[in-house]
């Protein structure tokens, strides 16, 4: 039977807080609940912010045995996130961050720089 998995919420609002809202990986601000906060600050369609949604990422996987405490999950964005996940090999988390900096500094992301590092 498989181990059931507890909620995301409280730690990835947790992990959001902590990190003033932007993602772990590309460093650029989020939105939790709702994104016309976001539309309106940075004057963005609606529709362009669907990839800025703050999602619950494990840095060690849950099916390696990670856990959904908050010292085990960051926020990152969603496409941060799902770009990871459809990668073939798992890079760590650090591995991953470096590699999104490095293509966002290149405009070769997800397109979207709101705020420079």
């Amino acid at each position: 039977m498989a181990k059931p998995r507890k909620s995301l919420v409280k730690p990835r609002s947790h992990a959001f807080l902590k990190q003033n809202g932007l993602c772990f990986y590309c460093k650029q601000p989020m939105w939790d609940k709702n994104p016309s906060e976001l539309s309106s600050k940075y004057e963005l369609p609606l529709s362009k912010l669907k990839i800025l949604k703050c999602t619950g990422e494990h840095l060690i996987a849950f099916k390696d045995g990670g856990r959904s405490t908050k010292s085990n999950i960051v926020a990152a964005c969603l496409y941060c996130n799902q770009q990871r996940h459809y990668r073939k090999t798992n890079p760590t988390p650090k591995q991953y961050e470096s590699m999104v900096q490095y293509r966002m500094s290149r405009d070769r992301w997800h397109g979207l720089t709101l705020v420079t590092n």
